[in-house]
This record gives structure tokens, sequence and C-alpha cells, in this order.
């Protein structure tokens, strides 16, 4: 080995000592660049709220936009500010944050004395302003550790869609997890393509969002196609996504009204299942039934409220769970009560019984209104009935109606049972076919009568807890639903289970496929007139009961 040579220990260890130095001066850029980066941020973000005070409506739409970019939280504050008129200027050039106790500095986030909102000048937008304003915003939010606000966000980037936006979704679709917020990013970056996108990019977000159902994408597409610089092939494909997305929202559209159909159809059958016992029973046009759905209403309504003061706040969810029971074991019992004291001495004499069981239901109403008042009363939906989902865009199902469609098929579905398989039952089919034979072969027909009764005044009042969860709860509820009720009960055969399910059903339907072509009066009234020719040719309905009397009657 040379003199002038070093040796391998010596080697080894100058490179040691120089990857140690390269180490140690990368690491202090890096600091360097950490800590220099806020203070840089700072004065952008200082520059920007000058320019939002100083500059005209295009200047502040750039500082806006710049806001939305910078990444900085404090941005959302200030946006928010000025979008809500509360973002000011005071006479030596600060600028503040309004809100209705203090003024804040957005910069220092810190409260500021010794100037009064009053004194200084607020800091005007105009409607393009404002579209900036909600999409920086949006941006601003798309990382947000809330899943809420970056669904909004997601929501945000797509009615406004820019050509800033398409890295920035590329990035948050990136990192996130959640799958339906995934999904409207992707939408929304389709339509940030449609801006800011290449020819080819813009072909393939057009086909694209031609599967999608939302409005919104259909709106976006409309003024993509209308756009001057939308060339011929562009323009074509823009036709096909638009019928494509007019198919689906037609399916759409359909899908919804049968929902609604059904939805009403089964309102219409809880309210309609108790008139039909009674009805077919004991042959009384009961005028009072609507009474009792409204009494159910209420015996919720009271119930929410013992829970609000009685339990815990935790413990509100379950109020409904208590309604249920008690409201059929009070109209129940209130049933029982009419019957006895009022329609057991009017059997045979119709006409007396509609005239009676009317002054009962005025009765009920004015009791209800010198107890509760005349003002409506809201019963709160529970937490695990609030609120719906999407199977596909622009139809939203909602728990509340979803949860009475099910109740009403269970309350149905237990009524069969009792008339099918308990003794109660048998002795009600058989007063309901021969009153007279009945009674010979020992079946107390006066219990059975005021028990029947009894039995469609509570399911009535399980009707009315459960149109408490879509509506408010007033005096006049019952009056709303009795017409309905006795319609659905002729046009689906008196006293006949199945009959009554079918007529409420087709009557939803009907009514709700109606409505958008004729309006909803004018809907009632076709049904009307087209139930009224139909009992001409078929008096017993549907489905018509059998036995001796019915087919002496009939």
């Amino acid at each position: 080995m040379g003199a002038g040579t070093p040796s391998p220990a010596v080697r080894d260890g100058l490179q040691s000592a120089v990857k140690r130095v390269r180490v140690l001066l990368l690491s202090s850029l890096t600091l360097l660049a950490i800590a220099v980066a806020p203070l840089a941020r700072a004065d952008e973000f200082a520059s920007l709220l000058s320019d939002l005070a100083n500059g005209g409506f295009a200047d502040k739409e750039k500082a806006v936009i710049a806001l939305g970019r910078l990444g900085d939280e404090r941005a959302v504050a200030v946006l928010t500010a000025l979008k809500d008129g509360r973002l000011i200027k005071t006479p030596d050039g600060r600028i503040l944050v309004s809100d209705a106790v203090r003024l804040t500095d957005p910069i220092s986030s810190t409260a500021v004395s010794g100037i009064t909102a009053d004194e200084a000048e607020r800091i005007r937008v105009n409607n393009r302003l404002r579209g900036a304003i909600e999409g920086a915003i949006g941006e601003l939010t798309l990382f947000s550790s809330d899943p809420a606000a970056r669904l909004a966000a997601a929501q945000d980037a797509l009615r406004h869609p820019s050509a800033d936006q398409p890295a920035l979704l590329e990035k948050a679709i990136a990192a996130e997890q959640d799958a339906a917020i995934r999904a409207a990013m992707q939408q929304s970056l389709l339509a940030s393509r449609l801006v800011a996108g290449s020819k080819a990019e813009k072909l393939a977000a057009v086909r694209a969002l031609g599967d999608k159902t939302d409005p919104q994408i259909k709106n976006l597409l409309d003024q993509f196609r209308a756009a001057p610089d939308t060339d011929g092939e562009l323009r074509q494909a823009a036709d096909a996504a638009l019928a494509s997305i007019q198919n689906r929202l037609r399916l759409v559209r359909l899908a919804a009204s049968l929902f609604e159909g059904v939805s009403l159809g089964s309102v219409l059958l809880l309210a309609a299942i108790g008139l039909a016992i009674t009805f077919g029973v004991m042959g009384v046009i009961n005028m009072a039934h609507g009474e009792m759905i409204m009494l159910g209403a209420y015996a919720a309504y009271v119930c929410q409220q013992l829970f609000r003061a009685f339990l815990p706040p935790g413990w509100i969810d379950g109020y409904l769970l208590l309604a249920v029971p008690v409201a059929f074991m009070f109209t129940a019992a209130v049933g029982i009560l009419l019957e006895r004291s009022v329609i057991r001495f009017l059997y045979g004499r119709p006409l007396e019984t509609l005239l009676a069981t009317w002054g009962v239901s005025l009765i009920l109403q004015q009791a209800v209104r010198s107890i509760f008042g005349s003002p409506n009363r809201e019963v709160a939906n529970p937490a695990w009935m609030t609120g719906g989902f999407d199977p596909v865009g622009g139809f939203t199902i909602t728990w509340n109606r979803l949860t009475i469609i099910v109740f009403c098929l269970i309350v149905l579905g237990v009524l069969a049972l009792i008339l099918n398989r308990t003794s109660f039952g048998l002795h009600m089919r058989a007063v309901t076919q021969n009153r007279a034979m009945a009674s010979v072969m020992g079946i107390r027909s006066a219990r059975i009568d005021a028990l029947t009764f009894g039995l469609g005044s509570g399911i009535a009042g399980m009707a009315g807890v459960a149109l408490s969860q879509i509506g408010n709860v007033s005096p006049n509820l019952g009056t709303i639903y009795i017409v309905d009720s006795f319609l659905v009960v002729v046009f689906g055969g008196v006293g006949n289970l199945m009959g009554t399910l079918v007529g409420a059903l087709s009557l939803g339907i009907v009514n709700k496929f109606l409505e958008p072509v004729a309006g909803a009066i004018l809907g009632k009234i076709v049904v009307l007139v087209a139930i009224i020719l139909f009992i001409q040719r078929r008096p017993r309905g549907l489905f018509a009961l059998k036995g001796r009397t019915a087919e002496a009657e009939a």
C-alpha cells in the first residue's frame, strides 16, 4: 500500500462522516422548511385577507379561490363569515370576524376589544362571489376528520365544479375510506373534468355520468351541452347521456310514486282496519272512528311529554314503544264505553247510529281542544326513525314511512291470527256470518259486539300513533282520514281483511299516480267517481263476505 493511499479503515470512517454530515444537513433544511412554511403561509393568509377587504369583486373572488387552496383551517371561519355578512373592516384597516358577542382576529384567533361592529364596514359580496365561497369552503373540508363535512364538501364540489378541483379531488379520493363519500367525490371529479379536462377526459366523464340518476348531474350535462366550446362529438355524447339519465329518472319517479302510494296505502289500511271490523261485524256506521285515530295520536304525544318530564334524556327514543300499547288500550276502552253506553241501543237503526256517532265525534274533538288546546302538537320521530337512505340517486326512502309500512303489515298479520286462531276470533266470525244462529249456539253476541268495537277502536288508536310520526297532531286529525277509510272498506268488501288490504293499497297507489297529472283534489274526485261506478257493478266490494246473513242482505 502506497504512502499517499489511505487505509480501508480510514476510507470507511471518512465515508461514514460524510453520510452523517449529509443527514444532518438534510435534517436542518427540513426543520428550517417546517419552521418557515407556517410563517410564509401566515403571510399569504394575511395578504389574502387584505385582498378580500380592499379589492373589487373580481379580486375578492381570486382571494377566495386562493384561500380555498391554501389549506389553512382558519380560512373556513373567514369564508363562512364573509358569506354570512360577518366579515368586517375596521377604520384602522384590520379584518375581523363579528359574531353575536365579540369580534375576533382571524389571523391570531384572539378576541379584539375596544371597538364595536357598528364602527366597522361590512365586506360585501355578490351572488357570483357566494358561489365561489361555497366552492372554497367545500375544498377546505374535503380532508376534514368529520365524515359529514367531507360528504358535504363533495356535494358542494358537484354543485360548483371548477378547473382547480381535479387534482384536489383525486388526492381526497385516494385518502378516503368511506365508500359512500368516495362515490360522491368520484362524481364531483367527473363533473370537474367536464370543465377542465382534455377532450378524451370530457368524453369519458360524459359517458360515465350518463349512468347516474342525480338531477344535479342532468343539469350539469345540460349546461355542458349548451356551452359554445362543446364540439359535435361531445354534444352527441352528452345527448346520449341525457337520454339515458331521462330514462333512469323516469324509472326513479315511477319507483318513488309506487313507494309513496304504498306508504299512503299503509296509512289508509291502518285507519280502515278497525272500521272494517266494526262495520263488518255489527253493521255500525261509526262516524267517531276518526276521533279514535285522533285520540291515539294524542296518546303518543302524552307519552312523549312524560318521557321528557320524568325520564333521562337518553330514554326519549323509547317513548314510541310505550305509546303503541297505551294508545291501543286507551282507545279500546273508549270504544267499549261508547258501544255500551250509546251504540247498543241503536242496533238496526243505521241513520240514528250515524247521527249519534257524529255527535260523539264532535264531543271528543271539543274535549281534546279543552285539554290540549287547538294548536297543532308536534310528536318527534325517535332517532331510529329519522332520516332515510337513497337506493338510487333522486329517490329517498324515509325510515318513518318504511317503519309505518312494516308496522301496518305486522298489525294486519296479528289481527289475522286473532280472527283465525283464537276462540274470540271464531265467535266474531260466527256473529258476522249469522248473528241469530250464533246467539242460539250460546255465543254472547252483546259481549262480542263490545269487544269487537273495542278491538276496532284500539287499532284506530295505533293508527293515530303511526300518523303522529308523519305529521302534526291536531283535534281535526281524524276527519282527514274518515272518508278515505269508508272508501277503502266499501271498495275492498265490508268486514274482509284481504279486501281492506287490497283496497287501501289500490287507493293509495292510484292517488299518488293521479296527483302529478290531475292534482290532489281532482285526483280524489276521480277516485271517488270510479269507486261509485264500481260499487254499482259490485255492491259488496272486491271481496264479499260469505254467510247466510250476508247473502240475505245482498
